[in-house]
């Protein structure tokens, strides 16, 4: 064949190069229709194209896709009618949104902000909380189905958009099914979708995020058309769409940034002959529509979220008191006031809600594990309100202790006879009911043996440990020196001589403790745990929770500063970054990274003993274990593909290797990029973590038996190392045995999905041996089994 010069593409070395690749088809019509006109004189345009039936074949494929994705979503969307899992959270968020009422969530807004303006169009006003799983949507006139209708179409958009990223990708019309058929017959992404949650709408962002790059991929030589700006803003857009949805998106986020960085060392290439001007060029094009741009997205979400949320409401107790300060109808905003020295005082701990608390009973003097305590005087965390909250604030006694600096009165403390508590103060905390005052020692508590147990002494002994019943104020935000307020001020108390913080544990005590938090003395002072607030205060000044002669609005002028938008969205960054890694607690369907592609444990939803019903999350173990399959296969082939060029033998072929690489190896980096970083979390973990990694395992399953099927039947290594990909993919489908192999294996996942779809759908079965008959592994802990 005669060789050809090749024009250099944009990004290209300048350099021509020979290419001995056959003239690709679309050139061949051109120049036929050009020949065509000149001699008939019939212009090119009069000319019909033949219909391609492989565009054809596209077509059909789509609508097919498109319509059993929907099918299989909105299938019975209606049942059950009641709160389902973690509906309990989403609805009420949704619900808060429309109320108008502050919350506090670890997740961004964007997806509840999308499911409040779904129950906004559907007419609903937020009169419904979800408080309890089971309740009934019918009897609360809740618009259940249209919230469902959303989540449910983001999860059928999944499947569409995953089958176009094949087909973009070059897999084959077969091959695409086949990856479609994975998710779209998957009880688990089914489940999933079917109910008022946030991770069909990740799933769909993240795999449109995918599919944006890929498009933005295949115009690389056309760098900086419109076409090529446009998919590349799009992708920056997808990302901070998936973040906005959960924090988790930054897996995707972390996918393509991989990639893109793997791209601009392409262009680096000085074998290519780009100038650094290029070089810089792209760069900055990556920078603006993939950083830039997502994050000022990623912003107006929030911008949003505070702008509705304008009304206090159950997360106010998270924020700082400035930030509540501007909520209207806050404890801050409400009842906050200046406190006076030898005031009757409750402190509230943050985060657990829970009162400092004490009581006439006694530690044991030997706990279980054979450790000795003081025998002294309980002090716990109490939930609820009770006198035995109550603390008198007393001012540390200079005479008592000569570091103690001398106190000087200020004016306004003269004019109106009291003292006023300061941060930074040395202060004392007696408890009225048993006479006693707030002390730590040496000696381990009850539940850390690494804190200090905290009790209360008599006046005795008080007296003869004088410094160890002193207490620093210390805030967390704030000058040293300014009044204390309750509610507005967010406090530490550090004992003077231990230098540990009064700590509020999560854990509660056993039965000698009546089941109450312990409060022990905390070393490390910056734990969140060690934070408290002032809620009420009872002194002669203040009446309805206001100082004698103080004005409210006079009051808020002098200490509130308005928070920046900036300023709000760091402290909540911060807060949902810390409450997320807090969430440690063990649950009965917790699992493990390492058990999810084989589908080892599931969730139970929602159970009715009525008709053995329930809905039950769990992966189609057949479309699991094959997308599992499809990723060692992978692995394995890519290594021993790496071994055999070092011996000098190429089975691939550059050309089809480098569709290996970029294609493939894309998705697989996708699916480890959603799916390794679980190793590393602490936190407590589900089963549903896996769902974003299994979209890309499936679409790489797919991929992989593509590559089999067309290698086993063509000769890909004879092709040219320029030969163009797109060309190759297109000639040919792997055979009839690829298509029977694919058409068998797709087969045994829709019936294995048909079986287990009624823990999908919660429908009735009609006995308690079929549903032990769904129970395919031990593991699988079915309710009625």
């Amino acid at each position: 064949m005669e060789d050809k010069t090749r024009h250099r593409r944009k990004g290209d070395s300048s350099t021509p190069v020979k290419s001995t690749a056959p003239e690709p088809e679309d050139d061949k019509l051109k120049k036929q229709k050009s020949g065509s006109s000149k001699t008939t004189g019939v212009s090119a345009g009069d000319i019909k194209k033949p219909r391609d039936p492989i565009e054809t074949g596209w077509t059909i494929s789509t609508i097919l896709v498109v319509v059993l994705s929907f099918v299989t979503r909105f299938w019975r969307l209606a049942e059950p009618h009641n709160v389902v899992f973690d509906e309990v959270h989403f609805g009420k968020f949704a619900s808060y949104y429309l109320r108008r009422e502050y919350y506090f969530d670890v997740h961004p807004p964007l997806g509840k902000l999308l499911l409040a303006g779904v129950g906004y169009l559907a007419g609903y006003d937020g009169h419904f909380l979800f408080d309890n799983i089971g309740d009934d949507y019918l009897t609360n006139n809740v618009p259940y189905y249209a919230f469902r209708s959303w989540t449910a179409s983001c999860g059928a958009v999944t499947v569409i958009l995953a089958f176009l990223t094949l087909k973009e990708i070059g897999v084959s019309i077969p091959g695409a099914l086949f990856g479609a058929g994975l998710l779209m017959f998957d009880t688990a992404m089914v489940t999933q979708s079917r109910l008022i949650l946030l991770d069909s709408m990740l799933f769909m962002f993240a795999t449109q995020a995918i599919f944006c790059w890929v498009k933005f991929f295949k115009l690389r030589y056309e760098a900086f058309s419109f076409k090529w700006w446009l998919w590349l803003s799009l992708t920056g857009i997808s990302l901070a769409l998936t973040m906005g949805v959960k924090m988790v998106g930054l897996f995707a986020v972390a996918t393509v940034g991989i990639a893109t960085l793997v791209d601009l060392w392409r262009l680096l290439d000085i074998r290519r002959g780009n100038p650094m001007s290029l070089i810089i060029r792209h760069f900055a094009a990556r920078a603006l529509c993939l950083i830039f741009l997502p994050t000022m997205v990623y912003l107006v979400f929030f911008y949003i979220h505070f702008e509705v949320l304008v009304k206090s409401g159950t997360g106010d107790a998270f924020m700082s008191p400035a930030f509540n300060a501007e909520l209207r109808g806050s404890d801050v905003e409400s009842f906050s006031t200046a406190i006076p020295y030898y005031s009757n005082i409750t402190l509230k701990h943050r985060d657990l809600k829970a009162y400092l608390h004490s009581h006439p009973d006694k530690y044991p003097l030997t706990y279980e594990d054979g450790r000795v305590s003081s025998a002294g005087q309980q002090v716990t965390g109490y939930p609820h309100k009770d006198i035995n909250n109550h603390w008198r604030i007393e001012p540390a006694d200079a005479s008592m202790d000569p570091s103690i600096p001398a106190y000087e009165w200020t004016e306004e403390e003269k004019e109106r006879g009291v003292r006023y508590v300061r941060t930074g103060d040395l202060v004392r905390l007696f408890h009225p009911r048993t006479n006693t005052r707030l002390i730590t020692h040496d000696v381990a508590s009850s539940l850390m043996s690494t804190h200090m147990e905290m009790t209360a002494v008599d006046e005795q002994v008080s007296t003869q440990r004088y410094k160890e019943t002193l207490w620093k104020i210390d805030p967390l935000e704030g000058k040293m020196g300014e009044k204390l307020y309750s509610f507005r001020h967010h406090i530490r108390l550090v004992n003077h001589v231990h230098k540990v913080a009064v700590h509020c544990h999560k854990g509660l005590l056993p039965d000698w403790g009546f089941g109450q938090h312990e409060v022990n003395g905390n070393k490390n002072l910056y734990e969140s745990n060690n934070n408290w607030f002032v809620e009420e205060v009872m002194h002669p000044r203040i009446v309805n929770g206001t100082e004698i002669g103080e004005s409210k609005k006079v009051e808020k002028q002098k200490i509130v500063k308005k928070l920046s938008f900036i300023q709000k969205f760091l402290e909540l960054q911060r807060l949902m970054i810390q409450h997320n890694a807090g969430l440690t607690n063990t649950h009965p369907y917790s699992s493990t990274p390492i058990t999810w592609p084989f589908v080892l444990r599931g969730i139970s939803f929602w159970e009715n003993r009525d008709g053995f019903r329930q809905v039950y999350l769990l992966g189609n173990p057949v479309a699991w274990w094959l997308s599992i399959l499809g990723c060692i296969m992978y692995a394995a082939m890519y290594v021993l593909d790496r071994i055999l060029l070092r011996r000098g033998l190429d089975d691939f072929g550059y050309a089809v290797r480098r569709w290996w690489d970029r294609g493939i190896g894309f998705l697989i980096l996708a699916w480890i990029m959603h799916y390794i970083p679980f190793f590393l979390m602490g936190r407590v973990l589900f089963i549903h973590h896996y769902l974003p990694s299994y979209v890309f395992s499936a679409m790489t399953s797919a991929c992989v038996f593509e590559f089999i099927g067309r290698v086993v039947s063509e000769d890909t290594a004879a092709l040219p190392p320029n030969a163009r990909i797109k060309d190759w993919m297109r000639r040919g489908y792997g055979g009839v045995g690829y298509w029977s192999v694919l058409a068998v294996l797709g087969l045994i996942n829709f019936v294995c999905f048909w079986y287990m779809s009624p823990i999908s759908y919660g429908t009735r079965m009609p006995s308690r041996e079929s549903v032990a008959a769904l129970k395919l592994l031990k593991s699988w802990d079915l309710q009625h089994a």
